[in-house]
């Protein structure tokens, strides 16, 4: 489980846009998509907000699963340009990854991989399509980024907007807007494949509190289609910096050795 578990984290915590739980009501049907972009952008705290924020740091758990139900302490820090550095921590070791923008790196000593070894090719074009910082609705026209509105469905019991997003690479992906408080319920994740097969995979977002004005959430669950165990984030401290400058560059090929 953990094998599968390390590199996704960052996917998960990636998603970082909120849902406030609101009592059920009609949605209103008379929006377009951009009017709901602009009103969920509002709800999380204003686009000028989001825009001077450079870094996010997180700490908390890793919900491991298992019938121990073990938890591992994690440090996530990113950067604008999708940067990333995520420790982890298992028994007395620590699992580290990063990304600069265009390279990314790892050391996985719980797999006895005691070697600094680069991204594979998949990881690393799922790295440069993770969404910045401040999600995939915030400028999203100046990201190149199309967003339709596909309709109204219901997502743990509340009226949502199905949005869907087309990239400017052209990948595809939903994000279902609660219709109540404008904010993120549900975030369609990558495929993935298990048994041959590749299932589809989403994130739903909960606990969320002001950080500095933003709202973030604090329990991230990702659900796979046709697995019972749900994969659980629980962030216990977060905070936003308008400075840069956390996340070391990639080593070079001669130190790709850890001692």
């Amino acid at each position: 489980m953990l094998r599968k578990m390390v590199l996704p984290i960052i996917t998960l915590l990636l998603a970082v846009p909120l849902v406030v739980i609101a009592d059920s009501a009609t949605a209103p049907v008379d929006l377009t998509a951009a009017q709901i972009v602009e009103k969920n952008i509002s709800a999380r705290g204003g686009l000028q907000a989001w825009r001077t924020v450079k870094t996010l740091s997180m700490s908390g758990k890793l919900d491991a699963g298992g019938k121990q139900k073990v938890q591992l302490p994690f440090v996530l820090e990113m950067e604008r340009s999708r940067k990333t550095r995520l420790e982890l921590q298992f028994n007395g070791q620590t699992a580290v990854q990063v990304y600069d923008g265009t390279n990314g790196w790892k050391l996985r000593p719980f797999l006895n991989r005691r070697d600094v070894e680069p991204y594979t090719p998949a990881e690393l074009k799922a790295a440069s399509m993770q969404a910045d910082i401040d999600g995939p609705l915030v400028d999203y026209a100046a990201k190149g980024t199309k967003v339709q509105l596909e309709g109204i469905q219901s997502v743990g019991g509340h009226d949502a907007f199905n949005l869907k997003l087309t990239l400017k690479n052209g990948q595809v992906q939903h994000i279902w807007v609660d219709a109540q408080t404008f904010l993120d319920v549900k975030i369609e994740g990558t495929p993935r494949r298990l048994d041959g097969k590749f299932h589809p995979v989403a994130t739903y977002l909960h606990d969320y509190r002001s950080v500095n004005g933003l709202m973030i959430p604090y329990v991230n669950e990702t659900a796979v289609e046709g697995v019972s165990q749900t994969e659980k984030i629980l962030v216990e401290n977060e905070h936003g910096k308008k400075s840069g400058g956390c996340i070391p560059p990639f080593p070079p090929r001669s130190s790709l050795t850890h001692q």
